[in-house]
């Protein structure tokens, strides 16, 4: 009841507006009665990192492998875009407790299964995570949200001086953000395979 609570108030007031004390008014309690059940908004935080995590599994052992990665990735990426204000802190946070861990264990587990060796399983592991982090935290805080500076420029300006972001600005919207992850996505899985087969050429 509190993770779920915590999820809603992170959403509504943004992560820098959280705090235990809007948690407690949203539960109709005392901030003391939450620190006896979380000592701290760190075991807090972690918790809901966990609550995200937990329910995700390895795909089916019995799909082609390059399926079962595209799964994984899609998943992780879900949990990040279903929670926006959180994934600020999901995707920032080093996930070493014991439910990430093990999740962290399958997912190189999956690189080992597709046939890389130690080391290029714990360097496309850390590669995929490099997109994924990126691309989600776009999605949830970059183009999502609209422009961010402070000084901006007209319609008639973009396309006066900048007609190349002009032209490509219409492929930068949230309608587009699937078909550009995916993109990116079958070219990540290209070079796995083209790395592995290399590999086994040798």
């Amino acid at each position: 009841m509190i993770e779920d609570a915590a999820f809603e108030v992170i959403e509504r007031e943004g992560l820098s507006g959280f705090s235990m004390r809007k948690l407690a008014a949203a539960l109709g309690c005392e901030a003391m009665s939450i620190y006896h059940h979380f000592p701290s908004q760190a075991h807090l935080y972690e918790a809901l990192v966990d609550r995200l995590i937990a329910p995700l599994k390895m795909p089916d052992p019995d799909l082609p492998w390059r399926e079962r990665m595209r799964l994984a990735v899609l998943d992780y990426r879900r949990i990040g875009r279903e929670h926006p204000a959180f994934a600020i802190y999901f995707l920032s946070y080093r996930m070493n407790s014991p439910t990430c861990l093990a999740y962290i264990n399958g997912i190189v587990g999956l690189f080992n299964d597709g046939g890389f060796d130690e080391e290029m399983a714990a360097r496309l592991f850390r590669a995929v995570g490099y997109y994924l982090g990126g691309a989600v935290l776009d999605e949830t805080a970059g183009y999502a949200k609209g422009p961010s500076a402070v000084t901006t420029v007209s319609g008639e300006q973009l396309a006066r001086d900048f007609p190349n972001i002009a032209a490509a600005g219409r492929y930068f919207g949230t309608a587009e953000f699937d078909k550009t992850f995916d993109l990116g996505l079958e070219m990540l899985l290209d070079e796995m395979e083209r790395i592995r087969d290399g590999a086994k050429a040798k």
